[in-house]
């Protein structure tokens, strides 16, 4: 599918996210590079990375080396809590290893353990953004109180907090503070915390003719909230971003989220 036609969500400055993305944790070296150019292949424009992964090279190799356009791919990276106090030369050593003059979105990857670091690594992340470092910026494991110290310190809020998600972890509450606060949720990890063999997923599934794994992308993107799915098995990072072909409808939507509160 071309990536015009992805959902995306709107970030602080008209910057859009593709809703489905490519997860690399855990992906590194040539196993990295391969799955990454095997995802840009089966159609994700959206390419989640971090410092700490220790992958960025891979990742921008792959980008570059699959011939697509660098405005047509999303970039995410992060900085790393033991980075704090060094945002800025994070920032350019990640663009230099991913080979590129800006990222469209940095975040912060995890709450600093000393929460007097967390405004002014804060404001540093919001210079690099106005110095067209990043296009947006956010954060990740963050709690609700957490964003609100930092809009209430600063006024501007994170473009995106990335947290783990799932069906069964589905919060309706939590969801909604984020919409709230104009804070765009990311889920990551949506398979590990899902039990693909649960009867309501598998239910859903069958009526659809897909999988219980497209059917929790699908939900996450009917949710308009972001998935990042990731695998080095090309079948599977095939399967996973074929999920344009089919919509849940309100009753499945009600259904898969009653997995959270059981």
């Amino acid at each position: 599918m071309d990536h015009l036609d992805q959902p995306t969500a709107v970030l602080p400055g008209d910057v859009r996210i593709p809703l489905l993305g490519f997860g690399t944790w855990q992906a590194t070296g040539e196993t990295g590079y391969k799955a990454v150019l095997a995802a840009l292949d089966a159609g994700y424009r959206h390419i989640d990375t971090a410092t700490m992964y220790g992958n960025e090279e891979e990742v921008g190799r792959a980008i570059r080396e699959s011939g697509l356009r660098r405005e047509d791919v999303f970039i995410t990276t992060k900085l790393p809590p033991d980075q704090v106090g060094r945002e800025r030369e994070t920032i350019e050593a990640s663009l230099r290893a991913l080979g590129v003059d800006h990222v469209d979105l940095w975040l912060m990857h995890w709450p600093p353990s000393n929460p007097g670091d967390l405004i002014p690594a804060w404001r540093e992340m919001l210079a690099a953004r106005d110095e067209n470092l990043a296009r947006a910026v956010g954060v990740s494991n963050f709690s609700t109180p957490q964003i609100d110290e930092l809009i209430q310190a600063t006024e501007e809020n994170p473009a995106v907090n990335q947290i783990k998600w799932s069906p069964r972890l589905y919060d309706r509450q939590r969801h909604a503070e984020h919409r709230d606060r104009g804070v765009v949720l990311e889920g990551y990890s949506p398979f590990k915390s899902s039990d693909l063999s649960d009867p309501v997923l598998t239910r859903i599934a069958g009526a659809h003719n897909v999988s219980p794994a497209q059917v929790v992308l699908r939900w996450h993107l009917d949710h308009e909230i972001v998935a990042i799915p990731k695998s080095v098995t090309p079948d599977r990072i095939r399967a996973n971003a074929d999920v344009f072909g089919f919509s849940l409808n309100a009753e499945e939507m009600r259904d898969i989220d009653a997995l959270g509160t059981t």
